[in-house]
Parts: C-alpha cells; structure tokens; sequence
C-alpha cells in the first residue's frame, strides 16, 4: 500500500488519547517544523512516532519517521530493561529508565567549538552537529573566573542570564547557555542530582497533561506508565539529571533539547534544558548527590 496515492484514514489506538487521522497520508503528516506552539510540550513538537493506528480495512500500521509502515502487531515501541531503581517514598513518581550510552571520558582540555559540537554518532541515537556559529556566543561552553560563594563541585543555575555554571576548583566554574521557564513556569530554590541518565524516557506529569491535553495523543505504555521513549525525538534529549529535594521529586529536569536554538531563552514548563553536547558534557562531570542552586 502506497501512502503517497492512497486516501484512507487511520485510527490511533490509544485509549483516550485516541484520534482520527483523516485524508491522504503523506507528506502532510511529517514531523511539524515551523514557530514554536504556544502549548509546546516544553519546546517539543509532536512525538508520534511508534504509535499504532489502524486503517478502515482493519490494517495496523505504525508511524516512522513522518511516514506510515504496515506493522505485525510484534511490538509497538523498544522493549525495556526492569527499572532496577525503586520507587522513592513519597515522591509519587518512579525513576525514568534510560539507554547506555558510549563511556566519554571528561575533556578538560581547551575548549575547541568546532570539535565540541561536532556531530555525535557513537551514541544510541545520533546526535546532530550544533551551528555554534550562528549561535549567541555569551551561550557557548565556556571556562571563566568564578567569585561566588559556592563550593567546587555546585551546579549554580542563574535564570535571568540563561547560565549554568559547574563551580571549579581554584575559583573557576565552566559556564554552558541553558533554556528556562517561561512566565509562570520558573522556579528557584536548592536541590540535589538524585539520579542521571543517558536516553531517559520522558513521563510529562499529570498536570502537564491536564493543562496540554493533545500529550495524550503523543505518550505511549511505557514500563512506568504513560511516556516518550528515549531517542532523537524525546524532549529530554541525550541526557537528563533528575532534582529533588529531600525525598521529593521537584519534577524538574536538567535536561538536553530538540530545539538547541531556543538556548538563551524563556521557553521552557520549567526545566532546565541544554544543547545536547553541552549536556552530555555536564553529565560526565556531575555525580549523584550534586547540589544544585538555582537563583530567582
């Protein structure tokens, strides 16, 4: 069967999340480009990829890529691994699983742009090469002096200049650019690096879902409930660092971007996001326990 000169329509199967995709399959219902919506799933565009639809003829398909494939009923989206971490009292969410990821060991030599945001292919899933040239350089990973008052080793997240400094030994910090919330999604206060990592899948909390209803269509039955699995399309990115406060899940995120051009601003539901490079090379040098400041 041809999407390109077949008119049908196909119903996702989806429980309440589920829709009716209507008129010619093609082209029309790639991945979405264009300004960001006013209701973007933090920056996200839809992640419609391995939901299962099923067409007038009784014929299931699972989307690809922008594109429909005949699908065997055999498995709608990557199986995982048993979450080995328990659930933490009270924090009424369990912890994300993730992928393994290539070990990358730490770079602490000069910082060469070119080679810092090169493409990366030995990944789970590719990661594109950043524009760092079109990019605001005030937002490029950077070693500069650091004067605060917070120990080496303090993630020190400043909101209004969109920075993230790792505080250093010898009164140094390295600074990334980050994306913050927008109007009435910020937040400050004082946290810990619960957990780390690499691929994680993506469960939007409740309220999320209540105050964006389309999430519905775009999750699918992941091993902890209701999500996006871990890859190219999640909104998480390549990798994500989990913040708590006590024994709670302060359900936010510092976490890697779909949408590196949007560094340098107010876009997100409130998490930190960062150029996936950037994360990935936060997340070498970052261990559990790390304490995280985050300014108002």
């Amino acid at each position: 069967m041809s999407d390109s000169i077949t008119p049908t329509r196909r119903l996702l199967l989806g429980g309440a999340g589920a829709s009716l995709i209507l008129g010619t399959i093609g082209p029309a219902f790639a991945q979405r480009r264009g300004p960001l919506p006013d209701d973007a799933i933090d920056g996200g565009y839809p992640f419609d990829d391995d939901l299962i639809y099923r067409d007038e003829a009784g014929q299931l398909f699972r989307k690809r890529g922008g594109r429909y494939e005949p699908y065997d009923g055999r498995s709608a989206a990557p199986r995982r691994q048993p979450d080995l971490d328990p659930l933490r009292e009270g924090s009424g969410e369990a912890r994300p699983s993730g992928r393994a990821a290539a070990s990358r060991p730490v770079d602490d030599g000069p910082i060469d742009y070119a080679r810092a945001y090169a493409a990366i292919t030995d990944e789970p899933f590719p990661i594109a090469a950043f524009n760092w040239r079109r990019a605001n350089p005030v937002f490029l990973r950077q070693e500069i002096a650091y004067s605060g008052r917070e120990p080496a080793g303090t993630i020190v997240v400043d909101p209004r200049a969109r920075h993230l400094f790792l505080v250093q030994a010898g009164g140094r910090a390295r600074r990334y650019g980050v994306g913050v919330g927008k109007q009435g999604f910020a937040w400050s206060g004082v946290a810990t690096v619960n957990s780390k990592q690499a691929w994680p899948d993506w469960y939007p909390p409740k309220e999320m879902i209540a105050r964006t209803p389309r999430i519905a269509r775009e999750v699918t039955k992941l091993q902890s409930g209701l999500g996006v699995p871990g890859g190219s399309r999640n909104p998480l990115g390549a990798r994500a660092h989990y913040l708590w406060q006590g024994n709670k899940d302060t359900l936010y995120r510092i976490h890697g971007t779909l949408e590196p051009e949007t560094i340098g601003q107010s876009v997100s539901s409130g998490c930190i996001r960062m150029i996936n490079q950037d994360v990935i090379d936060l997340y070498g040098r970052v261990e559990i326990g790390t304490r995280v400041v985050v300014l108002t």
